[in-house]
């Protein structure tokens, strides 16, 4: 069985305000170019559809036009989706059960009464039945009605007892897509700029890959770059497309799947993707960054880092006569890295965490246990979420 693994469109976004539209509907088109050539027998997208709970009409129309696209293929491949933290439930919702009859199967929440389980697809191919379990991105509060006992404590024990629940058929080929971040043991994923918004601080939203015993294949979305989690067959397929400065020296793809017997280790490769635009950065005097550009690469988006000792004239209009999409400039000689070293000597602004530590600890006169440090943590934390921060 072939499967394409997707995750992270992140539909809408902007990049320092410039619109991503184009290259978002190039990548897509790509998409639909590779399946029908590839035939896959399912696309698996895994979350971050849209960039905002509130995508624009735009973004809705974008989208659609990708679903529909991919109905007109023939053979028609089965349309897996499960939303991200970035997705509203409620909105990317809207006409599940039209899209069901068209392949499109959508899970938006995890099961919320203890009637319900994990939305189940069950595909065949010529060695049998290939379930498919759709897990959209949770928090331990999202689930508390399935546990009469009590919430389950922390994320990891969440996705850990939202699995256990299911019942799994271990002889036969079984493919998980989630969107969480999962983590190998003491081995973290690589992550980016554009995704550390999302990522709490102490790893408060870790999932351990030891909850994952029961399948062939695990679909992941969340982090931006393509990578495996310790195992091959546990995977984050990336962003179709660059959304920061940080994502320059990514490969961005499609992760292809091809899932053989039971038993069997699936084989993976890369299909590529690019927009009209390179998102990179550029390093040197003036003369050397201007020198650089030319009719190829001077509509990228661009973050500029100058290395003059003495300071040009009129450095940003000169900048943008030869590059379109200037994301930043930056300066970094003696001058600005001495200034640095001022700043860095001065009494820093202490975070919420340190501040809260330090003032228990004048009030109290004694430290702060780590127990109660990481329930202030997780305090603080949850307030960032609730301010959007």
């Amino acid at each position: 069985m072939k499967l394409f693994h997707l995750s992270d469109l992140h539909i809408g976004k902007q990049l320092n305000g410039y619109s991503l539209t184009e290259n978002q509907k190039a990548v897509l088109n790509q998409i639909v170019d590779y399946a029908a050539v590839e035939k896959p027998d399912a696309i698996l997208i895994c979350g971050d559809i849209y960039d905002k709970t509130v995508p624009s009409a735009e973004a809705y129309t974008i989208f659609g036009g990708f679903l529909d696209a991919l109905s007109m293929l023939r053979p028609q491949p089965a349309v897996l989706i499960i939303a991200g933290n970035h997705d509203s439930p409620e909105r990317l919702s809207y006409a599940g059960s039209f899209l069901e009859k068209h392949s499109i199967h959508l899970s938006v929440m995890p099961p919320q009464s203890q009637e319900e389980y994990l939305k189940k697809v069950v595909l065949s191919d010529e060695s049998g039945p290939v379930n498919f379990y759709l897990l959209p991105f949770l928090k331990p509060g999202y689930v508390r009605n399935l546990f009469p006992d009590g919430q389950p404590e922390g994320y990891e024990n969440a996705v850990r007892e939202v699995l256990a629940r299911e019942i799994i058929d271990t002889g036969q080929r079984n493919v998980l897509l989630s969107h969480q971040f999962y983590t190998g043991g003491s081995t973290n994923p690589e992550t980016c700029e554009s995704e550390q918004a999302v990522i709490m601080a102490g790893g408060l939203d870790r999932v351990d890959i030891s909850v994952l015993p029961a399948f062939d294949y695990v679909a992941l979305g969340h982090l931006h770059g393509p990578q495996k989690v310790s195992k091959d067959w546990i995977r984050y397929c990336g962003t179709p497309f660059k959304y920061s400065v940080s994502e320059e020296h990514h490969r961005k793809g499609i992760t292809v799947i091809h899932m053989g017997a039971k038993g069997e280790e699936p084989v993976i490769e890369a299909l590529p993707l690019r927009g009209f635009q390179d998102v990179r950065r550029e390093r040197g005097t003036l003369d050397e960054v201007l020198s650089r550009a030319d009719d190829e690469n001077r509509h990228d988006f661009v973050s500029v880092t100058l290395t003059d000792e003495e300071e040009p004239y009129r450095i940003r209009e000169q900048l943008k006569e030869v590059y379109d999409y200037l994301l930043e400039l930056k300066v970094d000689n003696v001058r600005t890295r001495e200034k640095m070293m001022e700043e860095e000597e001065r009494v820093p602004v202490l975070n919420p965490l340190e501040a809260f530590r330090q003032f228990y600890k004048t009030v109290s006169g004694e430290e702060l246990t780590e127990e109660a440090y990481l329930a202030m943590e997780k305090i603080v934390q949850e307030a960032k979420e609730e301010e959007g921060l």
